[in-house]
């Protein structure tokens, strides 16, 4: 920073401090461009981080220069008009090219064994949380962190207080050394390097991977994939454990289970769900807990997950997201395709999927409010309301249950 914007800052933080000069403002003197909205919020996170003990030099450092970004604003307020099936999701990452890069990717990474041994998480899923988030370090966003957060802070007041954490981390980061101001690059949302780490994750959970120096999750594999491992590892990952395991079911199974009991597959056995495959469990798996997870419906391919399945969801909490990064870490590993293939599904439009929503709120469920977002409230709705009307109870929202909940409601009005 040079001398005259430190002195100015200085200056200014002690008006501001005895309240001698309203006129100033820290978003001028910070060189800061935008909006009125915009503006007033810097003002007013400068002075509420000046007062809580960050010095002028610290906050210059790192806030000088900013402006919104429009590319955040599109991006956070865009929503898509039609769902992907989470069939087709998983499809198109987990394909054969994407496992053939995956393994020379991970058989590049010679640190991997040592990752696994001292944070407990395989390569293998490692090396698929690596691929789904930056392309293996090909694609980790490019943007300015600080103003995507500055921005999200402004202009969101759902992220406000979020966006103001993880704008008070990057200051951590800038003033301990950690990494660079103009390292602090990423996607829109704020996660950076090759495993996408948002800036408070990097301050607790960042690690060099041979121990030496400062982690650099930019550009060094080793340093993002054990950085992955110690976040998985710290949020519960269990060494020897699996992920899930797909099952097949039994003929008039009760599909009102899914994501419901957590149990031994033991359990899951006398109920009807079985190993696809036919092999017994593992030791680990066969103590393990799990839940039944039916994404595509009754159609579609079963899983009994485990709790590292849940672990992944750390990440992105998605399920079409943590289905893919299991399924490519096995692949990756060498197991073969599903047993049950997925069905053909029709991606389903906004309006639809929040009527769906409104049509089982006004039939007297919870679905949670008309969003859209098809998670987990909507699907135990449904299910609610299909097992009441005797029909298979897996919670799928398809264009056929959407008619079929579309006409029930509307018959009982």
């Amino acid at each position: 920073m040079n001398r005259r914007l430190f002195l100015a800052l200085t200056a200014a933080s002690c008006a501001l401090s005895a309240s001698a000069a309203a006129d100033v403002r820290p978003s001028d003197l910070l060189g800061a461009a935008g909006d009125d909205a915009f503006l007033s919020w810097l003002d007013g996170f400068y002075t509420r981080e000046l007062a809580a003990g960050w010095s002028t030099t610290a906050l210059a450092a790192v806030l000088s220069g900013l402006a919104p970004d429009p590319r955040v604003l599109s991006s956070n307020a865009g929503q898509p008009e039609f769902a992907t099936p989470i069939g087709v999701y998983v499809q198109h990452r987990v394909t054969p090219d994407a496992v053939a890069l995956g393994r020379r990717k991970r058989d590049g990474v010679p640190q991997l064994g040592a990752i696994h041994e001292t944070y407990g998480v395989s390569g293998d899923v490692l090396t698929s949380i690596w691929g789904m988030e930056t392309g293996f370090g090909a694609n980790q966003g490019g943007m300015d962190v600080v103003r995507c957060l500055a921005t999200l802070a402004a202009e969101d007041p759902r992220r406000k207080a979020w966006a103001e954490t993880q704008l008070e981390a990057c200051l951590k980061i800038v003033a301990t050394n950690a990494a660079a101001r103009a390292a602090l690059r990423g996607s829109w949302a704020g996660a950076m390097g090759q495993t996408q780490l948002i800036p408070s994750t990097f301050l607790s959970t960042a690690v060099n991977a041979d121990g030496k120096g400062k982690p650099d999750i930019w550009n060094s594999s080793a340093d993002a994939l054990a950085s992955a491992a110690n976040l998985l590892m710290k949020a519960g990952w269990k060494r020897g454990e699996g992920w899930a395991v797909e099952v097949k079911l039994a003929p008039k199974f009760d599909y009102s289970l899914s994501e419901g009991p957590k149990q031994t597959p033991d359990w899951w056995a006398d109920k009807g769900a079985h190993h696809a495959d036919g092999r017994a469990w593992s030791a680990a798996d066969a103590a393990a807990q799990a839940v039944l997870l039916l994404p595509a419906g009754a159609d579609g391919p079963a899983f009994l997950a485990f709790p590292n399945h849940f672990v992944i969801r750390t990440y992105n909490n998605s399920l079409a997201y943590a289905l893919s990064v299991g399924l490519l870490a096995d692949r990756i590993g060498g197991a073969g395709p599903l047993a049950t293939a997925w069905p053909k599904e029709t991606p389903l439009s906004l309006e639809d999927r929040m009527e769906a929503q409104q049509a089982l709120a006004k039939l007297g469920y919870s679905p949670g409010p008309p969003d859209g977002q098809i998670g987990l409230g909507t699907r135990q709705a449904l299910r609610a309301w299909q097992k009441e009307r005797g029909l298979p109870a897996d919670g799928y929202l398809s264009p056929a249950m959407i008619a079929r909940l579309k006409a029930t409601q509307k018959a009982s009005n």
